[in-house]
């Protein structure tokens, strides 16, 4: 499956736009949008009862294309308007359905709620008594279905403008939209559906999907795998994690320089000798921040990691020493730096903008590549590309399970993979590795199902 693109607000109408202008009337991109839609609900929810909600936009006019559509195909359904179509082509769709037409506010539920109230167009909030009706009727149902967007959530950031039921199913055309997957919207979206409507979408902002990571052939060995130094600090347990996550996820040979005495697997290799340990040609990717500390020790070994040549994976404590620095190192600009957003404001302050574009902002700013963590992770490059995951477990939310990630992105890097596509790769083996770890998991968990995560992108 190729990458699933995401457009904002105007993207989508501008790529709309070049449709129509090269000879597509508005009425068949609706007849598309409303068949696709129609047959996804079919698939989905069966042949319950219907009722459709339609607002006074084009998102209202695909609703009475559904509703005609599934009727025609045996199910009963009733529509219930906020008010009359407003554009031309919402009024063709109108003049189509043969049913009558209810009030929202007074209408009754049904099992099977459809909601095309509000799609893209929505940039203020619901009237009060229609966003009462709207969960009045969505209590009720026993399936939701939202049509492009929840009715009530903006489309560019992941605001809810008003009250947003749970959706079981949301069903977007020509590409994803940034509330797809950024929170607090994402939360509401249920099974997310990508209809295609012959309209053409091209962007530099992808959902991120599944990798596909190369598996190793008969001429590799433990060092063309990939070789990654992690660097240990104060807090042993934290490190000892970072290396067995990049072991687990597919590293050669890891190398765990300092963090104390810990149990690690016997695979990775201890060190504790006097030198230079990173003045070894053979490492392709460094791992440090996770138990580094803060103190003058701690700031040395960053010193000393940043005078390398290996690619660079910064975590945690290295990213708070960073911040304290008066400017960021140049050497930064072949790293993947990780904050949390904490950490993020401490590097960064608060940029204005959609998360999408705060993180897009620092990596431009940094030359770095930004995994900028969270409920909605969203990776960016320096170059504009950007990516954003999918809603994350929420067991996630537990003392380690950062580390893990720094441990498996520094594998992915020093197996060869672009930082940009290694970051991309290690967050969502790290969310899959979360889902086979199940609810009440530990880092140590996490661990554990990697190689189960990497096998199923190979």
């Amino acid at each position: 499956m190729g990458r699933r693109f995401i457009l904002t607000a105007d993207e989508i109408r501008a790529a709309e736009e070049a449709v129509i202008a090269a000879g597509t009337s508005s009425e068949e991109l609706m007849e598309r949008a409303g068949t696709a839609a129609a047959e996804a609900i079919w698939r989905y929810a069966g042949p319950r009862p219907a009722l459709v909600l339609c607002g006074p936009g084009n998102n209202g006019g695909d609703g009475y294309v559904i509703a005609r559509l599934l009727a025609e195909r045996g199910v009963t359904v009733r529509v219930a308007a906020l008010a009359e179509p407003r554009t031309t082509t919402a009024r063709w769709a109108r003049a189509g359905w043969t049913g009558d037409v209810e009030d929202l506010a007074a209408a009754n539920a049904a099992p099977l709620l459809i909601d095309a109230l509000f799609g893209i167009g929505l940039v203020r909030p619901l009237d009060p008594d229609a966003a009462a009706a709207l969960m009045r009727l969505a209590s009720a149902a026993q399936v939701k279905v939202a049509i492009d967007l929840p009715s009530g959530a903006a489309t560019d950031d992941g605001s809810l403008l008003s009250p947003v039921p749970d959706y079981d199913l949301t069903i977007s055309f020509v590409a994803l939209k940034p509330s797809h997957l950024l929170q607090p919207a994402a939360r509401h979206i249920g099974r997310l559906v990508l209809a295609d409507i012959g309209v053409a979408a091209q962007s530099q902002l992808h959902a991120i999907g599944v990798p596909s990571l190369p598996s190793p052939g008969p001429d590799d060995h433990k060092y063309s795998r990939g070789y990654v130094a992690v660097l240990g600090g104060a807090m042993a347990g934290a490190a000892g994690l970072t290396a067995s996550a990049a072991l687990r996820a597919g590293a050669g040979y890891v190398r765990l320089i300092g963090g104390g005495d810990l149990a690690v697997p016997l695979a990775v290799v201890r060190d504790h000798g006097s030198g230079d340990p990173l003045d070894d040609q053979r490492i392709g990717a460094i791992a440090i921040g996770p138990g580094l500390g803060r103190d003058a020790a701690a700031d040395r070994l960053l010193d000393q990691a940043l005078a390398s040549r290996a690619p660079l994976v910064l975590d945690a404590d290295a990213l708070v020493l960073l911040a304290r620095r008066a400017e960021m190192p140049r050497r930064a600009a072949d790293a993947i730096l990780t904050p949390h957003a904490g950490e993020f404001a401490q590097l960064f302050g608060t940029p204005p903008g959609t998360k999408i574009e705060q993180a897009r902002a620092a990596a431009r700013g940094t030359g770095a590549v930004v995994v900028f963590k969270g409920a909605d992770t969203v990776v960016a490059a320096p170059d504009g590309r950007a990516a954003v995951a999918p809603p994350a477990p929420a067991a996630l939310a537990s003392a380690g399970t950062g580390d893990v990630l720094t441990g498996i992105i520094a594998a992915l890097r020093a197996g060869g993979l672009e930082a940009f596509e290694a970051a991309c790769a290690g967050v969502w083996l790290h969310a899959r590795a979360a889902e086979l770890a199940g609810g009440a998991l530990i880092a140590d968990d996490l661990v554990a199902a990697l190689p189960a995560a990497v096998a199923q992108a190979r």
